[in-house]
C-alpha cells in the first residue's frame, strides 16, 4: 500500500515538473526553439519527439547513440539539449507551414514510466501587399478606382483605407478569401465616381496583422484617365508658339501642315512647340497642332501670314523716290507763289495764239 502511494506522488511531481504546454509562434521562414526540461532524480533511459497527428517518434535520444532522425529533415531540427541533464531541447530552423503542429516531447523514465509535455507551434505569415490602378475613366457613374491587397496571410490581415477630404466621395468593400493551406487574402476596393474632382487625390491603404512587425501604409494617388479636353495654342515669343492640353496620361503633341509639307529648313518643332527659323513668305497656311493619348485626341488650328521681307536696297529706292516727290511739290509750289508758273502758262499762251491768229499789238 505504501509502495503504490508512493508511485502516484512520484508520477505527479514529473508531470508537475514538465507543464509546459503551451504556445510558441514565429514567423514563417524562421528560428525557434522547443524547449523541454525534466527536473527529477529518476534515471532517464530515453528522451523521444513526435509531431501530431503523427503516433509515431521522429526523433529518438539514447543515452549510447545520441539524438536519431526517423523521416525528417535531420538539417532543419537540430538537437541542442543534453542528455544528462535531462534536456531534450530541440531548435528547428527555416520553418514552413507544413511545420505547424503540436509537438510532443517524451521522456521515458525508470521506474515510473513516461512524463511528456505538449508545444503548439502557431506560424505567423505576413500578407504580401499589393496595390492595383483599376484605371479608371472619366464618367459620372461609380466604379472601383484602386484595389488594396494583403495576399496569404496567417492570420487574416487587416486592411483599411485613409481618405482624407474624400469623405462620402467614394466607399469600400472588403473580401477575404481562406486557402487550403491555412493562409487569408484580403481584398479591399475603393469606389467612386470617376470625376476630374477627385483625379490626384492622394489616399493610402492600412496593412495591418499579428504576422506583421508594424503596420504598412501603401500610397497611391488616385488616376481618372480622359482624353485630351481642348487644344489650345498661344504665342510664346516672336517667332514661337506652343500647344497645350488637359490630359490624363499626358498628352503628346504633333505639328502638321494639312495637305502640304512642313519646310524642315525654316521650321522647328520641339513636342509642343512650334518655332519659325526664319520669317518667309513660305510659311504662309494653316498649321495644325494635335493632341492625342491612348483615351483619345483632339486638335485645333492657326493661320499663319508672313509678308515679304526687308530689303535694304528697296528702302533707299523708296526713300529717293520720296525724296523726289517732296522736291517736286516744294518747286511747284514756289512758281505758284512767285508767279512764274502763271507766266510761263501765258508765254505758252501767247505762243499758241500767235500761231493761230494775228497779233493784237
Amino acid at each position: 500500500m505504501l509502495l503504490l502511494v508512493f508511485a502516484f506522488i512520484l508520477s505527479t511531481d514529473v508531470e508537475a515538473l514538465l507543464r509546459m504546454t503551451g504556445n510558441i509562434f514565429v514567423v514563417v521562414g524562421g528560428t525557434t526553439t522547443l524547449p523541454c526540461k525534466l527536473i527529477t532524480t529518476e534515471s532517464i533511459t530515453q528522451i523521444s519527439w513526435r509531431k501530431e497527428p503523427q503516433t509515431d517518434h521522429f526523433l529518438t535520444i539514447l543515452s549510447a547513440t545520441g539524438p536519431q532522425f526517423i523521416n525528417v529533415p535531420d538539417k532543419q531540427f537540430e538537437f541542442i539539449g543534453n542528455f544528462k541533464d535531462k534536456n531534450g531541447s530541440l531548435r528547428l530552423s527555416n520553418i514552413a507551414l507544413t511545420d505547424e503542429a503540436t509537438y510532443t516531447c517524451i521522456f521515458t523514465l525508470f521506474p515510473s514510466g513516461n512524463a511528456q509535455t505538449e508545444i503548439h507551434l502557431n506560424l505567423l505569415v505576413p500578407p504580401v501587399t499589393s496595390l492595383k490602378d483599376n484605371s479608371p475613366t472619366l464618367g459620372d457613374e461609380e466604379i472601383s478606382l484602386v484595389t488594396c491587397m494583403a495576399a496569404g496571410s496567417k492570420p487574416p490581415a487587416k486592411v483599411q483605407w485613409l481618405t482624407g477630404t474624400l469623405g462620402e466621395k467614394v466607399r469600400t468593400t472588403t473580401n477575404v478569401t481562406q486557402h487550403a493551406n491555412g493562409t487569408t487574402t484580403t481584398v479591399s476596393t475603393l469606389f467612386g465616381v470617376p470625376t476630374r474632382e477627385i483625379n490626384h487625390h492622394l489616399v493610402k491603404c492600412v496593412v495591418t496583422g499579428a504576422a506583421m512587425s508594424k503596420e504598412e501604409r501603401l500610397p497611391f494617388t488616385i488616376q481618372i484617365y480622359f482624353s485630351p479636353i481642348e487644344v489650345t495654342i498661344i504665342k510664346t515669343a516672336k517667332d514661337s508658339f506652343e500647344c497645350g492640353t488637359e490630359a490624363n496620361p499626358n498628352a503628346d503633341f504633333t505639328w502638321n501642315r494639312p495637305e502640304q509639307t512642313m519646310p524642315q529648313s525654316t521650321v522647328r518643332v520641339e513636342g509642343a512647340t512650334l518655332q519659325f527659323l526664319s520669317m518667309t513668305s513660305d510659311l504662309n497656311g494653316l498649321y495644325q497642332c494635335e493632341a492625342s493619348n491612348l483615351y483619345g485626341k483632339k486638335h485645333n488650328y492657326m493661320y499663319v501670314h508672313v509678308t515679304s521681307g526687308t530689303c535694304p536696297a528697296c528702302w533707299t529706292l523708296f526713300v529717293l523716290l520720296l525724296f523726289m516727290i517732296a522736291f517736286g511739290v516744294a518747286a511747284l509750289w514756289y512758281s505758284y507763289k512767285t508767279g512764274k508758273f502763271l507766266r510761263g502758262q501765258e508765254r505758252r499762251g501767247h505762243t499758241w495764239r500767235e500761231v493761230e491768229g494775228p497779233s493784237n499789238f
